[in-house]
């Protein structure tokens, strides 16, 4: 006999089930608990974010409204993903050697060229030999230059292609050069008049004039990622940094779409996965209707097309650590898939060991991997858009957008991005989002593996610092460039602008255990077990994470039967600390017995105490002279300072 088959109606024999009676669920299944206090995330952006989406919540949301390559390209500016995979060499000294190293990464999977330029190199002869074999009409060519030189590389650049491209059309050469003033009142505190940034964006584009795909005009707000700004808040500056120079290159007789064609943000790629992608989809829809905003009298198809924002996006350095420096390699890569999946136009990746030493041929090529490993292996570039359609995503975009375009029209009212800058606000703005956001990793809400939080508890990094890490611009990690006056021009700034800080994320912590290593003995921290289980291990786990995160030596154990048994082994390890590791209720008696035995030690020689927790009774236990208590609403930082105070100056 056949085997009936009963068909399968999932819309007949499952019943739709509403938004409100799955909110009523998780309600039922918090068990009192409030749901916003418990699901719903506030960013630091500025907005919610709800722990479930649903179609309905598309309904009303422009950026589903479109395709790839279309106005207002919040699908992207293309309609393929290719992005370029784009690395920087220093060639400040030596063009010879620049142009060999050029070569060979280009022949292991490179496609995008940044050149870091010394202005008193600058010739025809030098930019001849730095491009000697490389097909510059297939190959984007990047230049960061000092401004005041940048219209002299033009020029040079369009006569060399006249030279060495008889017959090549003009719109084959792509690249950019870096001109951007405002970056240089940003981060060299150079004060600059509205009219002197206005005639060197001129100057620059006018001499460009023969290459209508370079862009030449750059919005740096990579500075204000790398200076640790959320993504809504850099999205903001970018677009009114942006605007800012559109509007100086018309009101300079600059044709509006020229303007828009001349202009690339160079934007960083924070750690947030899919907060970075909705960054950077909110930031082309946003821009799109900027430029728009210049059509008078007409949107021209020219300037429709020219509303394209073009990115050139590089992972940050502000999340970057020394120690337990290979986890660099999981944010960048992390920060790397974000970009991709957003549609920009290139990448740069950060060599993870950056923060200090300068780059080795060894991280180089691990960081052209990572772009090569996605295209070629996980082929992020076969598919446009992939968070189109996605509730969650739509959402985190259209709220982005509307958060960055909320503080973009307040930076419009106090007189535009010139203004702020001008006025030290801007500088003023991201020092003060500075201090929250280390404020944040000192308590650990913002958690970076390896430094604040899961050490590697036996690893020592001072010897591998060399003296000549970092970088001397944000595209060139070379030390052969002297220090410059504040413009780079040689000239003397009097009235120098605050500039933007400059710190990353870990430093704090990495200080603190680089003090720790330095010391003459380090600290043994001691985990005095006892009692409940579950318990002892759980908070023998959380403190022995929390101080190695200053680099001391922990010593956990698995649970001594008497408090006088667990000091006599903390004495026989020489211990610094015990840390005593129980349950809340069983404190109130261990914890005053093992303070007792402790007042039987010298002073001097005496191991400082310190109970895992903050329970009910700590108010009687300090009154007994119980004073150091690790619980999770510490601020970690402040206090294994205080620690690192106590125990390194013995």
């Amino acid at each position: 006999m056949a085997e009936e088959k009963i068909p399968l109606n999932l819309s007949a024999d499952f019943a739709p089930v509403s938004a409100e009676t799955w909110k009523n669920k998780i309600i039922a299944d918090l068990k009192g608990a409030d749901f916003d206090k418990k699901l719903v995330w506030r960013t630091p952006e500025g907005f919610n974010v709800q722990p479930f989406y649903r179609r309905e919540d598309l309904k009303g949301l422009k950026t589903t409204n479109s395709a790839p390559g279309q106005f207002p390209y919040v699908r992207g500016t293309r309609e393929n993903n290719e992005w370029d995979i784009r690395q920087n060499i220093c060639a400040c000294q030596n063009a010879r050697k620049a142009n060999a190293k050029a070569l060979e990464v280009l022949n292991k999977g490179i496609n995008s060229i940044g050149f870091c330029m010394n202005k008193e190199k600058l010739n025809y002869h030098f930019i001849k030999v730095l491009l000697q074999d490389i097909r510059i009409d297939i190959i984007p060519v990047n230049f960061t230059i000092c401004a005041c030189k940048a219209p002299e590389l033009a020029n040079i650049l369009v006569r060399y292609i006249g030279r060495e491209y008889k017959g090549v059309d003009w719109k084959n050469f792509r690249g950019s050069i870096n001109v951007d003033p405002i970056k240089a009142m940003l981060v060299k505190g150079k004060p600059l008049s509205r009219e002197q940034v206005s005639e060197k964006l001129a100057a620059v584009v006018k001499a460009a004039k023969s290459l209508p795909n370079y862009r030449v005009v750059a919005v740096n707000s990579v500075v204000l990622n790398n200076s640790g700004a959320y993504a809504a808040q850099e999205l903001a500056y970018a677009l009114a940094w942006g605007a800012e120079y559109m509007t100086m290159l018309t009101e300079a007789g600059v044709p509006n779409y020229r303007a828009a064609n001349a202009i690339r943000f160079n934007m960083g790629i924070g750690g947030n996965y899919f907060m970075e992608i909705a960054k950077f989809r909110a930031g082309r829809l946003l821009w799109a209707k900027i430029v728009e905003a210049y059509k008078a009298p007409i949107f021209t198809a020219a300037l429709k097309n020219a509303a394209k924002m073009n990115v050139s996006a590089e992972t940050s350095r502000f999340n970057m650590t020394i120690f337990d420096a290979y986890v660099n390699l999981l944010r960048s890569q992390t920060e790397t898939m974000s970009a991709a999946l957003a549609g920009v136009d290139e990448i740069t990746v950060t060599p993870f060991d950056v923060t200090y030493e300068r780059p080795t041929d060894f991280s180089e090529r691990i960081a052209r991997n990572q772009q090569l490993l996605l295209k070629e292996e996980a082929h992020f570039d076969k598919i446009v858009d992939p968070a189109a359609g996605s509730y969650y995503l739509e959402n985190l975009t259209a709220s982005i957008a509307a958060e960055a375009w909320k503080q973009f029209l307040a930076i419009q009212e106090q007189g535009g991005m010139y203004q702020m800058v001008a006025e030290g606000k801007v500088q003023e703005h991201i020092a003060a989002n500075l201090k929250v956001r280390l404020g944040d990793v000192a308590k650990r809400k913002e958690v970076l593996l390896g430094s604040n939080q899961f050490p590697n508890f036996t690893e020592v990094a001072a010897k591998k610092i060399k003296a000549d890490a970092g970088a001397c611009s944000s595209i060139c990690n070379c030390k052969t460039k002297k220090a410059e006056p504040s413009c780079g021009c040689g000239e003397k700034c009097e009235n120098a602008l605050p500039t933007l800080p400059v710190a990353r994320a870990a430093e704090e912590f990495e200080t603190l255990r680089l003090e720790t290593e330095g010391a003459k003995k380090q600290p043994v921290a001691f985990m005095l077990t006892i009692g409940n289980l579950a318990m002892r291990i759980a908070r023998a786990q959380f403190s022995c994470n929390f101080l190695a995160c200053a680099g001391y030596k922990v010593i956990d154990n698995n649970g001594f039967k008497t408090v006088a048994e667990g000091i006599k082994a903390a004495k026989k390890a020489k211990a610094d600390i015990i840390v005593l590791c129980s349950s809340d209720d069983e404190y109130a008696d261990l914890a005053p017995k093992a303070w007792k035995q402790l007042q039987k030690i010298d002073q001097a020689k005496r191991p400082m105490f310190i109970v895992a927790g903050a329970p009910a009774c700590m108010e009687d236990l300090q009154k007994l002279g119980i004073q150091n208590f690790i619980h999770v609403r510490c601020n970690v930082l402040e206090t294994l300072k205080q620690y690192n105070q106590q125990l390194l100056n013995k």
